[in-house]
């Protein structure tokens, strides 16, 4: 094409070419990518395979996009356009290394780069999109709704099993059975019981299917002395404490008894074989009752440390003298275990006290791996053993698990290990581990799948709501409602996830070792031994509740129920978070809540794996989308004391310019309401009006033309 003649040109043909060539100003907010399936082709690629990468723009907003990865820029080219906005697309061939990218986009004179903070002047290598090839997380696990239970405090199914009065010794004193099922936590709570047990669970499991849930999480089940069974006994077998008790003779301890050796009827109920085996066939009863529910089953991995009444340590003698048992390591040093602890002094055996514990506890022994190559195969074992036929185990929850050996190499390359053995006995378990900090490079595909989400999730949500720290030990007035903060911590944070693991990272409000969300919501500051635990119900908030509960059912992730949270249960941190489930006496408002949101997450799948964009961050108030194939979520909430009313543009989401918006939840102060009414969006905006402590779902799918014209 010959070049045009400018100077031949009239004023007003320059006026009109001029016009015609402008581009509107660009767009930033209409800019968008991410790496869920809409947006990366295929969303979890094999090695060496042809992906294809996808960018958003506004429609005929910008000259180009360009795909920056190696150091190397790449045009994209337009795929397709629809009424709001333009498609971008490059094909990319990948080897087995993992890529990492961003996007330069030019308009006009303008120059930016849009990475996984959205737009930015200069791009940051922490910043940038991630893809892992052969990276991939069960796709069950995608959004599941977990619940979790910690089994003594949940349900009492089975009397016989209990733990007695005086029937061992446990860190100094004797156990207890505590007999009123509604007694709070003691603060030294440790060896009381309640008897909740599998049995218990097995008949609540309806309850579980009713509230729609998809996985339960299980703390400890493994023989272990404590309530919490954090101190593991025996790996190979579930404890009969909570499972099955067929054989039980013995004697509890006297009065002027205080050594475990003597505990008889602990040492047969813990270490005859017919219990263990009773126990076990329990735990396979329970997860094939489960899985008829469609429920999976995670447990719960103590790997790091074991307990001082661990069978290959034996500082109790539980096992000394009981048949079919080899001597631990605490009672004879040619002991076959001898190696998998560490012991100080080599010289003071018969019971050689001097062994490593984890952080200095005696009760809880550090395990050697690095010494012991035949522990270090024994956990693969245990690890390959409980996803296996008969047991049939969906997931790992991996308790400290960076801290399992005594060095970063060394703990890295067990975790290989441990995913190469358990992926290929059950490819569709979950490996899910507890870590605080950056969790990045043990999210590398080789690994872990994904971590209890503390930094991306519980913190940053539980500053906004209730600007209290999460174990209830500080408030600050600076992070209530300061939308700022949240938005760039769960943006930072974020960046430590590839797209795999935060689809199927564990979003809890409450756990086993932090106060109740709703306590936190009474903004107290204290523990039961300071406080007493009635101030942990005195004060709260529910409407802040459900403003978490909304949240937690609408973000990234796998929102995970603590039990008793959905029945209103509140505490100060441990031991006070583990009260007992409060059968008959449960918050049924607060249970038809969260039966509600479970619904909604399940029933869109935009909150099981689609993108999610900010949409509005200002004071106590936050707004973001969920986005999939064409249907959009809007979410808003208000924490603040005043009613806010908002005009807010949803066309960015992939909203219509003029369209029909469901509202599927509604909370206030006084409730909740999830009866479906309609919200017209005009000029791409949707109005919102939420009083105080409120929020709001709002959902668009795509409606037949004839059925919208009569809203017009």
């Amino acid at each position: 094409m010959a070049q045009m003649d400018f100077d031949n040109f009239s004023r007003r043909e320059r006026q009109h070419y001029y016009m015609n060539s402008m581009r509107p100003i660009l767009d930033k907010n209409a800019l968008y990518s991410d790496t869920t399936e809409e947006y990366l082709i295929p969303a979890e690629p094999n090695p060496y395979t042809e992906i294809t990468v996808r960018f958003r723009s506004a429609k005929n907003n910008i000259d180009n996009v360009y795909f920056v990865c190696k150091g190397q820029k790449h045009l994209m080219m337009k795929s397709y356009s629809d009424d709001l906005f333009d498609y971008y697309e490059i094909e990319y061939q990948l080897d087995n290394e993992k890529i990492t990218y961003h996007f330069e986009i030019k308009a006009a004179q303008l120059v930016c780069c849009y990475d996984m903070r959205g737009v930015a002047k200069t791009t940051e290598a922490t910043y940038e999109f991630v893809i892992i090839p052969g990276f991939k997380t069960p796709k069950w696990a995608k959004g599941a709704v977990i619940y979790q239970i910690y089994v003594d405090r949940f349900c009492n199914g089975d009397t016989s099993n209990d733990v007695l009065n005086n029937e061992y010794i446990y860190i100094g004193d004797k156990v207890r059975r505590v007999d009123d099922w509604y007694q709070n936590p003691s603060s030294m709570d440790v060896r009381n019981f309640y008897g909740g047990d599998l049995q218990g669970v097995i008949d609540k499991l309806d309850y579980l299917h009713d509230l729609g849930i998809d996985a339960i999480y299980f703390n400890p089940l493994f023989v272990s002395p404590s309530n919490h069974k954090y101190d593991i006994q025996d790996y190979d077998n579930i404890d009969p404490h909570i499972g099955k008790i067929v054989y039980d003779e013995g004697e509890v301890l006297q009065d002027d008894q205080w050594e475990n050796k003597d505990a008889t009827r602990y040492i047969n109920r813990v270490t005859d074989k017919r219990n263990l085996d009773a126990s076990n066939r329990l735990f396979i009863k329970l997860v094939e009752e489960a899985h008829k529910r469609g429920i999976k089953v995670i447990i719960d991995g103590v790997f790091n440390h074991c307990g001082s009444f661990n069978k290959w340590l034996d500082r109790e003698r539980i096992y000394e003298n009981a048949p079919g048992y080899q001597k631990g390591a605490y009672v004879e040093k040619d002991s076959s275990y001898h190696d998998y602890f560490h012991f100080y002094n080599e010289e003071e055996w018969p019971y050689n006290g001097s062994y490593d514990g984890w952080w200095g506890h005696d009760t809880l022994p550090k395990l050697n791996y690095e010494k012991s190559r035949a522990l270090y195969d024994y956990i693969l074992y245990i690890g390959r053993k409980w996803v296996s036929p008969p047991y049939n185990v969906d997931g790992w929850r991996l308790d400290v698990a960076a801290d399992l050996g005594h060095s970063p190499e060394f703990n890295h390359r067990f975790w290989r290990d441990f995913r190469n053995t358990v992926k290929s006995a059950n490819p569709n378990a979950l490996i899910l581990a507890e870590h605080y900090g950056d969790p990045s490079s043990w999210l590398q595909g080789d690994q872990w799948d994904t971590v209890m989400n503390y930094d991306a999730f519980m913190e940053p949500i539980t500053w906004f709501l209730t600007g209290m720290q999460k174990h209830s030990d500080d408030f600050r007035a600076d992070m209530l409602g300061n939308a700022q903060n949240f938005w760039g911590s769960m943006m930072y944070h974020n960046t430590h996830f590839t797209m795999p693991s935060s689809q199927v990272a564990m979003n809890e409000l409450s756990n086993h070792d932090h106060s109740r969300f709703l306590t936190r919501t009474n903004r107290v500051v204290g523990r039961i031994n300071n406080l007493g635990p009635e101030a942990a119900n005195q004060g709260i908030n529910k409407a802040v509740m459900r403003e978490a509960v909304l949240f937690q059912m609408t973000w990234l992730g796998a929102p995970t129920i603590y039990y008793g949270d959905e029945a209103g249960l509140c505490g100060f941190t441990d031991p006070d978070n583990r009260r007992t489930y409060p059968w008959g006496r449960e918050d049924h408002e607060m249970i038809d809540f969260h039966k509600a949101m479970i619904r909604i997450h399940k029933e869109n799948q935009e909150f099981l794996d689609g993108s999610i964009k900010f949409v509005l961050s200002e004071p106590n108030v936050i707004a973001y989308g969920r986005m999939r194939k064409g249907e959009a979520s809007l979410i808003v909430i208000n924490n603040s004391e005043e009613t806010i009313s908002r005009d807010i543009s949803v066309w960015y989401l992939g909203v219509p310019m003029e369209a029909v918006m469901e509202r599927l939840m509604f909370t206030t102060e006084a409730g909740f309401d999830d009866t479906v009414e309609e919200e017209m969006v005009i000029a791409g905006k949707v109005h919102v009006e939420l009083p105080k402590t409120s929020a709001v779902v709002l959902k668009y799918r795509k409606i037949p033309r004839k059925k919208f014209l009569q809203f017009e």
